[in-house]
């Protein structure tokens, strides 16, 4: 392929850009702006809120909507418009809350739902204070999920340290529901998350691309490092892995780059841009 057809690059946050550290190193913001002005326009795809992406958007200076929680939430920071917004169907809230909340499984989850850009939670877990210090938000306690069913949910999240629990929850959700009732991922080993299943990132770039900016698949690279990029780094002509992805993810990437915590996707942007 031409790399010089390439004229949009789509960056996951967690485990791509930014490591451990939360924030993106010096080598990784060069080559990015490198590419920025070799004509390429950057994109952030990532399952974080919208509100906790903004500061790692504006910090790669990309001027495109932002793809937040997968790609169900799709804003333009510029005009503050939201463009495309999914919800998770309220039926499947409420099942899936009743699934987290078996008597096995209740003191084993942190369970988070996201409202209009919030985040409301049963109480404050060990993992959601962590998850809470990462991404910046102050969450809201409303001891009983239940009281939030009357508004719409964008996003579940079920948190546990235990990622073989994390993993039987992915199976065994997976055989309840079809890819046509819901979207279900990991976005780390300890996050299994569901969203409307018209939302992933791979229809969402695949919107950015093709309805705002007139791209084919050929004129996009993507890079992510889970199982929540899988369905954009199939879309891209040009389909990045981390290093540091799961074997699942790798399997299906163009080319796999070395890991998060040595600046990988400044090599694959310097491979395949530069």
């Amino acid at each position: 392929m031409q790399h010089s057809e390439i004229r949009l690059l789509v960056l996951d946050i967690d485990g791509t850009i930014a490591g451990k550290s939360n924030h993106i190193r010096e080598p990784v913001l060069q080559a990015i702006a490198k590419a920025q002005n070799n004509g390429i326009q950057i994109a952030i795809a990532t399952g974080r809120m919208y509100r906790s992406a903004l500061r790692f958007y504006e910090t790669v200076r990309s001027r495109l909507p932002l793809i937040a929680y997968q790609g169900a939430w799709i804003q333009d920071p510029a005009s503050g418009k939201v463009l495309r917004r999914w919800s998770v169907p309220k039926a499947q809230v409420l099942e899936l809350l009743d699934y987290f909340e078996q008597p096995k499984l209740r003191e084993l989850l942190s369970v988070h739902f996201y409202i209009n850009d919030d985040l409301y939670v049963r109480s404050m877990s060990p993992e959601t204070i962590a998850y809470t210090q990462r991404s910046g938000i102050t969450p809201i306690e409303v001891g009983d999920l239940r009281s939030t069913l009357d508004m719409e949910t964008t996003k579940v999240l079920a948190l546990s340290d235990d990622t073989e629990l994390i993993n039987s929850l992915l199976g065994s959700l997976q055989k309840q529901y079809t890819p046509a009732e819901l979207y279900l991922t990991k976005s780390v080993a300890t996050f299994f998350e569901a969203t409307n299943p018209a939302a992933n990132k791979g229809t969402a770039v695949k919107y950015l691309a093709e309805e705002l900016l007139n791209l084919k698949p050929e004129n996009v690279m993507a890079i992510g490092d889970n199982f929540n990029d899988l369905e954009m780094i199939q879309y891209a002509g040009i389909g990045v892995a981390m290093g540091n992805a799961p074997e699942g993810v790798q399997e299906v990437a163009t080319w796999v780059a070395p890991s998060v915590e040595v600046d990988g996707a400044a090599t694959a942007i310097e491979k395949f841009l530069l």
